[in-house]
C-alpha cells in the first residue's frame, strides 16, 4: 500500500478529485457532505496497475489547519492540487509550507478545474512555488474532475509517483501516531493512522497514552488482517484502553523502544532561531502540542512542550505560529534527550556541539551508554563496543591510566589494606562494571572477592623494609618467629602483616606468629625425618622452636591436608 495526502487551498478540488480517483467520498461527516466543505481528515483508497492507493484527504480552510497538519505529518508523498480558475492562494502556500517543513520529497502536482480555466498560468505559478521546496520539479498534470480529462494521464504518473517511493523498514519499531480514535459497539477502542514503518499483528502487545494495550483485531482499506505491514493505512482495535484515554496526536508503539521526552534540541528549517517567536505550536506526525522556544545558535534551538512525545533523532516536525497563520519553520530533531543548560555560554557551547555530533557529544557526556539507549535515541552506534556498552573513544582509550590513578590515589590513604572495593573504584571513575572490568584488564592491578589489588609482590615502601628485616632473621632459622614486640617496633601490625602475607612475603600463623613464606615446605621436609607418629614436643625439638610457633604451625599443616593427627594427639604425614 502506498499512502498519499493531498495539499491546497480550500474549495480547490481536493476532494472532488480524490472521489473521481477512487469512486469513494472521503467526506465522513454529515456537516461535511451537507456544507460541501471538508473539515477533518477524510480517507479513500484505489488499485492502479496492482499497487494499493490510499488517499488522506485534508481540509483547506485556514480554520482547519491544525486537522491537515496531523494527515500530512505521517504521509510520504503528497498531492498538490491548485486550482486552473483561482491558481496559487493563501492556503496553497501554507500547506506547501508543512509538507517542506515535515520533509516530504516525492509528490505530484495536480491542477484542477482545467475546464473551467486556462491551466497553464495556474500550473507555471505552482511550480515556481515548488521548486524552491524539498518537492523540487516535481510531475504535473492538469485535469478535470467533471469531464474526467486528464484523469487517465494522472493516474499513470501516480503509478510513477508510487514505483520511485523508499522502501520501508517492516521491521521497525511501531510508532502509529493516532488521527482518529473512536468506539465500536462489541469491539471496544479503535484508533486508526498512517503506519510509516513496521508491523502491525494480531496479539501484538503495544503502548498508548502510558498503558499496554494488546491488538484485538486490524482493518486496512475496510478488510480484516491478522498482520499490516507499513506503508499502510491501519485501524487498530485495541483492548486495554478506553476511548476516552485516547486522543489525537498520541502514539501505538513498540513497548521500550521509544523514550518520550518534553523537550529536544533541533535543526531549523525557514526564519532563524532568533527571530522565531518563543511561544509557538509544535507539529509532529499527528500531534500538535504548544511549545516554548530557545535559541541556541542561528539555526539551532531548544524547544519544550509540557506533553511528553516519542521522539528520536531524525525525526522531521514543524513549527507553527496560529496567531500569525503562517509556519515560520520546520525543524529536524538532533537531540531528543538534551542535557541542562547551566552556566553563561551553556546555549552556545551547546549549538556548537550540534553543529559537530550529537551523538558523539552524548556519549560523551554520559561516559559510557547502552547500546540499546542509543538506538532509543535514533543515533547509529558510536565509540567503542565493550560487551553491551558504547564507551566514549577517549575515555575508552585514557581509562586504563585513570583507573590505575584512582586506585594509587586510594591506596595511599589505604597503604596496606587488603585491597580497594570494585564498586568505590566504579564510582570513582563513573563507569558501568563492564567497561570497568575491560579497564582492569589493561592494567597491572587484579581483582579478588570484589576487591581491587596491587601486583602479588608489591607493598608500601615502609612495610616492605620493615618485612625484610623480618626476612632476614628468618633465612636462618625460618621457624624462630620473632615476638610480638619486636613486630610492634618494627610497625607490623595485624593489617600490615596481612598485606605482607597476601603479597607473599610472610605465613602468618596467628596474628601475632608470623614464619618465613616457605615454612610450611621446609617444616613438612624436616618432619618427613621424624619416626611416626610424632608428638608436638617431636616436632618442636626437630624444627628448633617453642610450642608457641610449633603448634599453630601444625594446625595449619593438618588443615592443609599434609599431616593427619590422631585421637591421642600425635600425628604422621599423610
Amino acid at each position: 500500500m502506498h499512502v498519499i495526502a493531498t495539499a491546497g487551498h480550500v474549495d480547490h478540488g481536493k476532494s472532488t478529485l480524490v472521489r473521481a480517483l477512487t469512486g469513494m467520498e472521503p467526506d465522513r461527516l454529515a456537516e461535511e457532505q451537507r456544507r460541501g466543505l471538508t473539515v477533518d481528515l477524510g480517507f479513500a483508497w484505489t488499485e492502479l496497475a496492482g499497487a494499493v492507493l490510499a488517499f488522506v484527504d485534508v481540509p483547506g480552510h485556514e480554520r482547519f489547519v491544525p486537522n491537515m497538519l496531523a494527515g500530512i505529518g505521517p504521509a510520504p508523498a503528497a498531492l498538490v492540487v491548485v486550482a486552473a480558475d483561482e491558481g496559487w492562494q493563501a492556503q496553497s502556500a501554507e500547506h506547501l509550507a508543512a509538507l517542506d517543513a515535515f520533509g516530504v520529497r516525492h509528490g505530484l502536482l495536480v491542477v484542477t478545474k482545467s475546464d473551467r480555466a486556462d491551466p497553464a498560468p495556474a500550473l507555471a505559478a505552482a511550480r515556481e512555488h515548488l521548486a524552491g521546496t524539498g518537492l523540487g520539479a516535481v510531475r504535473a498534470v492538469a485535469v478535470s474532475a467533471r469531464t474526467g480529462a486528464g484523469l487517465p494521464e494522472l493516474r499513470q504518473e501516480l503509478v510513477g509517483l508510487t514505483a520511485g517511493l523508499p522502501v520501508p523498514d517492516t521491521a521497525a519499531d511501531v510508532r502509529l501516531w493516532v488521527d482518529r480514535a473512536f468506539t465500536i459497539r462489541g469491539a471496544g477502542t479503535v484508533v486508526t493512522g498512517t503506519l510509516g514503518a513496521g508491523t502491525v499483528r494480531v496479539g501484538d502487545e503495544l503502548a498508548l497514552a502510558g498503558r499496554r494495550v494488546t491488538v484485538r483485531g486490524l482493518q486496512a482499506l475496510g478488510r480484516p488482517h491478522d498482520e499490516v505491514a507499513a506503508v499502510a493505512r491501519v485501524a487498530v482495535n485495541l483492548r486495554g484502553i478506553d476511548r476516552d484515554h485516547v486522543r489525537r496526536g498520541d502514539a501505538l508503539l513498540t513497548p521500550a523502544a521509544w523514550r518520550t521526552t518534553r523537550e529536544a534540541d533541533v535543526r531549523l528549517r525557514g526564519d532563524s532561531a532568533p527571530d522565531l517567536h518563543r511561544e509557538l505550536v509544535l507539529h509532529v506526525g499527528a500531534a500538535a502540542v504548544p511549545c516554548r522556544v530557545r535559541p541556541l545558535g542561528t539555526d539551532t534551538a531548544r524547544v519544550s512542550f509540557g506533553t511528553p512525545l516519542p521522539l528520536r533523532a531524525g525525526d522531521t516536525g514543524l513549527l507553527r505560529d496560529p496567531g500569525e497563520h503562517r509556519i515560520p519553520a520546520g525543524f529536524a530533531v538532533l537531540d531528543p534527550n538534551p542535557p541542562r543548560l547551566t552556566g553563561r555560554g551553556a546555549a552556545r557551547h551547546r549549538a556548537a556541539e550540534l553543529d559537530d555530533d550529537p551523538a558523539t557529544a552524548h556519549l560523551r557526556r554520559h561516559k559510557a551508554v547502552r547500546a540499546s539507549d542509543l538506538r532509543v535515541l535514533g543515533w547509529d552506534p558510536t565509540g567503542v563496543r565493550v560487551d553491551d556498552w558504547l564507551v566514549d573513544e577517549a575515555l575508552h582509550r585514557d581509562l586504563p591510566g585513570l583507573v590505575a590513578e584512582r586506585f594509587a590515589e586510594w591506596a595511599a590513604t589505604h597503604p596496606v589494606a587488603a585491597g580497594m572495593p570494585v564498586e568505590a573504584l566504579r564510582r570513582e571513575v563513573e563507569v558501568p562494571e563492564a567497561v570497568l572490568d575491560a579497564a582492569l584488564a589493561s592494567t597491572d592491578l587484579t581483582v579478588h572477592g570484589g576487591l581491587v589489588r596491587r601486583p602479588r609482590n608489591s607493598l608500601p615502601d615502609g612495610v616492605s623494609r620493615a618485612v625484610a628485616t623480618i626476612e632476614a632473621r628468618l633465612a636462618a632459622a625460618p621457624f624462630a618467629a620473632p615476638e610480638a614486640a619486636d613486630l610492634t617496633a618494627l610497625g607490623l601490625g595485624p593489617r600490615e602483616l596481612a598485606a605482607a602475607e597476601r603479597a607473599g612475603r610472610l605465613v602468618r600463623l596467628t596474628e601475632s606468629v608470623v614464619v618465613a613464606h616457605d615454612a610450611l615446605d621446609r617444616a613438612t621436609k624436616v618432619l618427613a625425618g621424624l619416626p611416626a607418629p610424632f608428638t608436638v614436643s617431636d616436632a618442636r625439638r626437630a624444627l628448633g622452636t617453642t610450642r608457641r610457633v610449633a603448634v599453630p604451625l601444625l594446625e595449619r599443616l593438618d588443615a592443609a591436608g599434609i599431616t593427619r593427627r590422631d585421637a591421642d594427639g600425635a600425628r604422621i604425614l599423610r
